[in-house]
């Protein structure tokens, strides 16, 4: 009820200073959001027929469907029966298909159970409206071996319930349900849990030697649902997926990739992310509601040693009129970040409920990390963060080194986030604008987030960060606090900050702390300073 209330009277106070504000020539136009999409504008039920031309802000194919031949099969055809298992019928059906020379392999309307579906080239796996596709919980049902990454290290195990490797021109189509391995069988009891898969598979043991099938009760790393693997021209469209045992849909090593129109619900499972691209290039995603027990929409490139070794950065990757309903990120840099992240267009979306709205996560013995990052016409609700970087980690996962202090030498692990834009964001309900954790020897760099309308419980806390700029903002809060450590480079302009006070508090600690600057702002300056200018701070002060 207080919380309640205390938004209520913000929002009060926000009207009431805003209209002082633009009597006094402020100029709040400056600060609107412009064409920002509602629910009804994104997601699945706005899909369109046809795939709009991508504009981007980096060189990027206009990506197109693949073409198949004229043939169809439906599985009964073969002689699929419900109530029994389908797998050698699908997988037959697809090899005789692809000995034609491609086509369409049907599923049709009913519920159907199957093992691993393996895709060849020119096969279109299609999911009927109506159809319900059940994968089996028993590891038995995965077996043998595929090469296979997970969590961004290559590993020989299950792969994934529909899979591909080294195919051209896939699809997965149609109005039908995917249906995860269920629950209580094999495949969840025996998925490896005791550690971070850097600690049990060593980076210097050939890959092929990397066995884990789950013979005789031993662990496996879980099937993903959808993975195409070193994959050419891969359509994934129409379909839903629920009940995964890992990640839904993801990418390996693969040119052109067009994925919309997807359902996805996976709340309540753990690492149960909705899409992600791994070491993939010329991805576009659009038009998918995802609401998931993990990150949503996820861009990953390798882990630690063994993805410095492969060196497969994702590359060229436009996400647009996505809708998220819950996850732990709306749309996620990493962790997995070894190999590069570069040119990244997220437009045209709505997050609500997901923890971190922006996420930008990777970590020390992790490598890699991204730049060339653009976000773009997004509403955020609900979240704890609208923006939020964490290079550090928890020790649960990195052990000592998710300590801030003391800073590493610089090595092939040590992760960067740079080079990065947002511009016309909403943010509605929300606990904090800014969450920005980078490490000393890695400052989070070249930062601009522009034309923006915020209301928010607080402001902002950054630690490590160089190269800040926040332009062209109207942020409605209730605690006006700014917490800022070694923080250099950071710029407010045009920023008009309403709160219960009308008062902001800035706090700066760190040696390295320099050059913060307020211009053309409301307020001009922080609370105790005698200038709008921050040039050198000290450890134990917190104005100058």
């Amino acid at each position: 009820m207080f919380w309640g209330l205390n938004r209520v009277f913000g929002l009060v106070i926000f009207i009431l200073t805003a209209a002082s504000l633009n009597a006094r020539d402020y100029r709040i136009q400056d600060r609107r959001t412009d064409s920002v999409p509602v629910r009804e504008q994104v997601g699945v039920a706005a899909l369109p027929a046809e795939i709009a031309p991508i504009n981007a802000p980096f060189k990027m194919p206009q990506l197109k469907r693949p073409v198949f031949p004229a043939r169809t099969i439906t599985i009964t055809e073969n002689g699929a029966k419900e109530g029994s298992k389908v797998t050698d019928i699908i997988q037959q059906t697809i090899e005789q298909l692809s000995n034609l020379g491609g086509g369409k392999v049907m599923i049709p309307k009913g519920k159907w159970h199957t093992g691993r579906i393996t895709l060849l080239s020119n096969i279109n796996l299609e999911i009927s409206e109506g159809a319900e596709l059940y994968f089996s919980g028993e590891v038995e049902d995965y077996r043998p071996a595929v090469f296979t990454r997970n969590e961004g290290i290559e590993v020989m195990s299950l792969g994934a319930c529909i899979y591909a490797n080294g195919q051209r021109n896939i699809a997965v189509t149609g109005k039908g349900k995917l249906i995860g391995p269920a629950k209580g069988g094999s495949v969840r009891k025996q998925i490896m849990t005791r550690d971070v898969i850097e600690n049990v598979v060593a980076h210097t043991t050939p890959v092929v030697q990397r066995i884990y099938e789950g013979r005789n009760g031993a662990f496996i790393f879980p099937p993903m649902f959808i993975s195409p693997i070193n994959c050419n021209n891969v359509l994934i469209e129409g379909i839903s997926l629920e009940n995964t045992a890992f990640w839904n849909i993801v990418p390996v090593y693969c040119d052109s990739v067009i994925i919309r129109g997807i359902s996805v619900h996976s709340i309540g499972i753990p690492r149960g992310d909705g899409i992600d691209i791994e070491s993939s290039r010329n991805v576009l995603i659009e038009y998918c509601t995802l609401s998931t027990g993990d990150d949503a929409f996820t861009i990953k490139a390798g882990r630690g040693y063994d993805g410095l070794r492969v060196n497969r950065p994702t590359e060229n990757v436009v996400v647009r009129n996505g809708l998220v309903l819950e996850g732990h990120g709306g749309i996620t840099c990493g962790s997995e970040t070894a190999s590069m992240i570069r040119n990244l267009y997220v437009h045209d979306c709505v997050f609500e409920n997901a923890r971190s709205a922006i996420r930008f996560k990777t970590r020390r013995p992790r490598g890699g990390g991204g730049e060339n990052l653009f976000y773009e016409r997004i509403r955020i609700s609900g979240s704890r963060y609208a923006f939020e970087w964490d290079m550090l980690g928890s020790a649960t996962h990195v052990g000592a080194a998710a300590s801030r202090y003391p800073p590493r030498a610089k090595d092939a692990l040590t992760p960067v986030f740079r080079n990065i834009k947002a511009e016309n964001i909403l943010i509605e309900n929300t606990t904090q604008f800014i969450k920005a954790i980078a490490i000393p020897e890695s400052p989070l760099a070249n930062v601009l987030i522009n034309k923006i309308r915020s209301t928010t419980d607080n402001l902002i806390a950054a630690a490590d960060v160089q190269g800040l700029t926040i332009s062209n903002a109207l942020l409605s809060v209730q605690n006006p606090v700014v917490d800022l450590l070694d923080a250099r480079n950071i710029l407010f302009n045009k920023v008009t900050i309403i709160s219960p006070s009308n008062k902001l508090q800035l706090k700066v600690e760190g040696p390295l702390s320099r050059q913060i600057r307020f211009r053309n702002s409301a307020p001009s300056k922080p609370t105790g300073w005698d200038k709008n200018t921050w040039q050198k701070s000290d450890a134990h002060s917190s104005s100058k």
